[in-house]
């Protein structure tokens, strides 16, 4: 293998470099790659990233970036995902102006005040800074209640850490979020047999059984009058029959068709 080369590739897997933006997203134009993906690629520096001015949807999850601040000349970016990096300042993405989704989970922020400077952002309506099942968390998100600052602090974002704070559908997710609360308590305490023992049924018993249905008197007075009819076709049919076979009998076995004259 060329070393410059080997070189080259580790100076591009170090730096989002011209070259590989291209070869990610297969563009010759910097400014016409809207979606890209530079995914634990072991980026620590985001370059010339900020030339891509139409990029809408970045993902720079799993590098080792300390900083964003490229990414301020992105005024098009709504999808951005940062997860899993060194990151302890937001403060560029103050400019990112259409941003409507930040994923910056597994950092290190240290200070819900940090934050501050996304208070700008008007457009942004859903943020996940910890991240339970896949174990990423920030520093700060270890302080009680953080979720209810961060509510006061963005009141127009409707879903925090995946959860949804606000908006159609947050009152429905509040009190499933309630009842799975009440169910557990009463089941530590042991008292989630005894409610079923004393639940009484909503309905008389029998109410969910199919009932035959009901058939009308003038259903009925149809029914019979339609299997009358049958009956009386039925038997004009054998009496057609019994008259052709007399017929044919009479005139000596069947005629031929082309005998008859009009």
């Amino acid at each position: 293998c060329d070393p410059q080369a080997r070189s080259m590739g580790k100076a591009d897997s170090l730096n989002s470099s011209e070259q590989l933006l291209k070869s990610q997203t297969g563009e010759f134009d910097l400014e016409s790659i809207l979606l890209l993906k530079l995914r634990g690629l072991g980026i620590l520096e985001l370059g010339c990233l900020g030339e891509c001015a139409s990029l809408e949807w970045l993902d720079l999850s799993g590098n080792g970036l300390t900083h964003l601040g490229p990414l301020a000349m992105l005024k098009a970016l709504t999808v951005l995902n940062v997860t899993a990096n060194r990151i302890s300042n937001l403060e560029p993405l103050s400019g990112c102006e259409s941003l409507q989704s930040l994923n910056a989970s597994g950092n290190q922020l240290r200070n819900p005040q940090q934050l501050q400077c996304l208070t700008g952002l008007q457009h942004l309506d859903n943020v996940r800074f910890h991240n339970g099942p896949a174990r990423l968390s920030n520093p700060f998100c270890a302080i009680p209640g953080y979720p209810a600052v961060l509510v006061e602090m963005f009141p127009q974002v409707k879903v925090i850490d995946g959860e949804r704070v606000s908006g159609r559908g947050s009152e429905l997710y509040q009190l499933c979020k309630d009842l799975d609360r009440s169910l557990q308590r009463c089941n530590n305490i042991g008292g989630l047999s005894e409610m079923a023992s004393r639940a009484q049924p909503w309905v008389e018993e029998g109410y969910w059984e199919v009932q035959p249905a009901r058939r009308s008197s003038i259903m009925e007075e149809a029914c019979k009058q339609f299997s009358e009819a049958l009956l009386e076709c039925r038997e004009l049919s054998k009496q057609a029959d019994h008259s052709i076979n007399q017929a044919e009998r009479v005139l000596g076995g069947r005629p031929d068709a082309n005998s008859y004259v009009f």
